[in-house]
């Protein structure tokens, strides 16, 4: 349904903001984003303005009072409190798929989960085959996710040629693989733990918790607890990011008020208004009481959800591509960047790992009649979204900044990232662009 017309003047702003407004409409835009980050992050990294784009994310930023002070470089605050929030709307995309969307049934739920399966086992073996007996081997997790943001954003570049089921499976896939990669970052990717600080985050979780449970809906209950269950974390040792998705599953999935009784409120507050008397008392009280009535017509998961996804879409994950794509190749050949145990291994991972194991752990999934094809969606199509799964980007420069110190051995990282992502890429769209057009009862 369209959106209403609020204001019917023609405005000059209006006509300045009308190309950006097109631009984030388009289901490719934050993908297109992405990549516009990654190249730029590129472009700084290797010419003149390599040591400001360096330095830059070096800059020391204090906050905190007396004895208690968290100094970080601009890089991990990126890394650490951005990627918290990013994190904690992954939190809530996964409880929403959960309780009502394609993961609430079984048999809807288990093609991606068993392709999500497969997508992170086979690429993180594939990855231990190229790396095994080298000092990369840790290296393992990097090719289990992938990035949602630019694979929808290559399908939605299709058009038509992309049905509907194969995004709902995309991201249903996706947001299992983000899941598993939350939990192999917990606990694989954590240093030493401090139990004190642990201790804390899991009494805030509780209390987080308890508040659900008492039916206390106010957001700023759970974003000002969720500040110091981030800071807990942080102390504790355990990656910060986690404190984003346990903050995402207390928040209340719930509504106040079912679709009837809203309906029922919202008719009356409207009869009682006056036509044509904008600033008459009892409009404005109207007005104030639909305002109040639709918030308990949402669930709060649902207004924070929708609140911060183009935050995270539009500034987050591009700040973040833009400060950890960057990777300088002047000093040696892409050929020997490429042919580094890690870039190999990643390659291996994310390119052919993630479509072998999607699409085979999917079709046994078919075979053994657990799960359902996908309506309107062919074998030749979800074998390219199979090839999509392989943009890992995000996460996966994410699990690398994680999984080694060296920057010399991160640089080789991040370079097979890229490449692999930008092959899987290209494949998994000309596939899907060429592939037959499956029909509705297939």
């Amino acid at each position: 349904m369209a959106s209403p017309q609020l204001l019917p003047e023609d405005r000059p702003i209006d006509d300045l903001l009308k190309p950006i407004n097109q631009f984030l409409r388009l289901e490719a835009s934050s993908g297109i984003l992405l990549m516009v980050m990654a190249v730029l992050a590129l472009v700084f990294a290797n010419t003149a303005l390599s040591t400001t784009y360096f330095s830059t994310l070096e800059i020391p930023l204090k906050v905190g009072f007396g004895d208690f002070v968290i100094d970080k470089p601009l890089l991990l605050w990126i890394n650490d409190g951005l990627m918290a929030i990013f994190f904690f709307l992954v939190g809530l995309e996964i409880k929403r798929e959960v309780l009502v969307g394609e993961l609430s049934s079984p048999k809807q739920a288990m093609l991606p989960i068993m392709g999500a399966i497969g997508g992170m086992v086979v690429p993180a073996g594939a990855y231990v085959l190229v790396t095994g007996g080298t000092p990369f081997v840790n290296g393992w997790g990097i090719p289990m996710a992938t990035d949602i943001a630019f694979a929808l954003g290559i399908l939605a570049l299709l058009g038509t040629r992309a049905p509907v089921a194969l995004k709902i499976f995309l991201t249903a896939l996706a947001i299992i693989d983000d899941l598993g990669a939350v939990m192999v970052i917990a606990i694989f990717y954590t240093s030493k733990i401090n139990m004190v600080a642990l201790a804390a985050g899991f009494g805030l979780f509780a209390v987080l918790a308890l508040g659900n449970r008492l039916g206390v809906r106010k957001t700023r209950f759970y974003v000002i607890l969720g500040i110091f269950l981030w800071l807990a974390f942080l102390k504790s040792g355990v990656h910060a990011t986690i404190a984003g998705v346990l903050l995402a599953l207390t928040v209340p999935a719930r509504r106040r008020l079912d679709e009837v009784t809203f309906r029922e409120k919202a008719q009356g507050f409207l009869s009682s208004m006056k036509v044509g008397e904008e600033d008459d008392r009892e409009n404005q009280e109207a007005v104030n009481a639909l305002e109040i009535l639709s918030k308990g017509a949402a669930t709060p998961l649902a207004r924070m959800e929708h609140a911060l996804h183009g935050w995270v879409a539009f500034f987050i994950m591009p700040v973040f591509a833009l400060a950890n794509a960057g990777v300088d190749l002047r000093q040696v050949s892409i050929f020997e960047a490429l042919t580094h145990p890690v870039a190999l291994g990643i390659i291996a991972g994310l390119f052919i790992g993630k479509q072998v194991g999607v699409a085979i752990f999917s079709w046994v999934a078919l075979k053994l009649n657990i799960a359902e094809m996908p309506k309107g969606v062919g074998w030749l199509q979800l074998y390219g979204v199979a090839v999509l799964t392989g943009v890992g980007f995000t996460m996966s420069l994410f699990i690398a900044g994680l999984s080694f110190g060296d920057p010399e051995v991160l640089d080789r990282a991040k370079t097979g990232i890229l490449f692999a992502s930008l092959i899987a890429g290209l494949m998994g769209y000309f596939m899907i662009r060429l592939s037959p057009v499956a029909s509705d009862d297939s």
